[in-house]
């Protein structure tokens, strides 16, 4: 009888791929193709937070205690953003994309990974300041419900208004930052009429499938927690959920590159991270495919 060769994996590696399939199978989240780098950090954050000797013993609350994974997917999820993080990126969009999507008679915007809402509050205000919110239906997707309540609310911390207005300013802002928002007790409140276009979802780029064509796609920061299958399967989500022509938005330290879908794209803004959906046969155009 010929005895497998034991695994030369650390114990934590193997603690943290049993965790993430106990996970999948319990509660059909699947993070088995996130960067294990970022992964087992956060999980470290988890372990102590849940006062656990172990990755070992997290699993066994997260599958004998229902209510554990919901506070756990705080940590599984990264909630860091700001309100026209990269400024340029939103100054390419007002400059360049925005007279393009100017063509349609009506459009749909997808936030990927909408987190606790700040690009889509920026999208928002940006479409208003442009004139293009009312003919608008924006999708904001996470896998986090919690986060997603914390998008609708539309809540910020006053500490942070202050970089918010500063990136607003720096997009080319037609308007104050602070017509958008009421504050008082420490928090900013934003206008709940930069969200009556959107349709607020729960949407796994893990497991889901697309549910909408859409003109412009904004995903950013979020590829680089994938593993790179993983990042290939929504770059082929957006591929597929976008109209010829249409607009996809990276974050700074993502690329289509290496992407088995990279064919499908024209490089339009190389540093801000921005492709056009190729229409083969010609040019792209405009509202004839909206």
């Amino acid at each position: 009888m010929t005895r497998s060769r034991p695994s030369s994996k650390p114990v934590e590696d193997i603690e943290l791929a049993l965790l993430l399939e106990a996970i999948y199978r319990k509660s059909h989240y699947d993070f088995r193709g996130y960067s294990q780098a970022s992964l087992a950090r956060r999980m470290e954050q988890a372990r102590q937070h849940f006062d656990c000797e172990s990755l070992s013993m997290l699993q066994h609350r997260v599958l004998h205690e229902p209510p554990i994974f919901r506070e756990l997917l705080n940590f599984l999820t990264v909630q860091v953003s700001e309100l026209f993080r990269d400024p340029e990126y939103y100054r390419v969009l007002r400059e360049q994309v925005i007279p393009h999507l100017k063509t349609y008679p009506s459009l749909k915007v997808w936030v990927a990974g909408c987190s606790e809402g700040e690009e889509l509050y920026s999208l928002a205000i940006l479409f208003r300041e442009e004139g293009l919110e009312s003919r608008t239906i924006f999708y904001a997707t996470d896998i986090n419900p919690a986060a997603l309540r914390k998008a609708e609310a539309g809540i910020y911390s006053l500490d942070r208004i202050a970089q918010f207005t500063r990136n607003h300013h720096a997009s080319g802002a037609k308007t104050s930052l602070s017509d958008y928002y009421t504050a008082g007790y420490g928090a900013a409140v934003f206008d709940r009429t930069l969200r009556a276009q959107t349709v607020f979802s729960e949407h796994s780029l893990v497991a889901d499938q697309v549910f909408a064509e859409v003109h412009l796609v904004s995903c950013r920061n979020v590829l680089i927690y994938f593993d790179k299958q993983l990042q290939d399967r929504a770059i082929g989500l957006f591929d597929n959920a976008l109209v010829r022509g249409g607009f996809l938005g990276l974050g700074m330290q993502e690329t289509l590159s290496f992407s088995s879908h990279q064919d499908q794209f024209d490089v339009f803004a190389r540093d801000e991270k921005i492709y056009r959906k190729r229409v083969f046969g010609g040019a792209p155009e405009g509202g004839r495919h909206g």
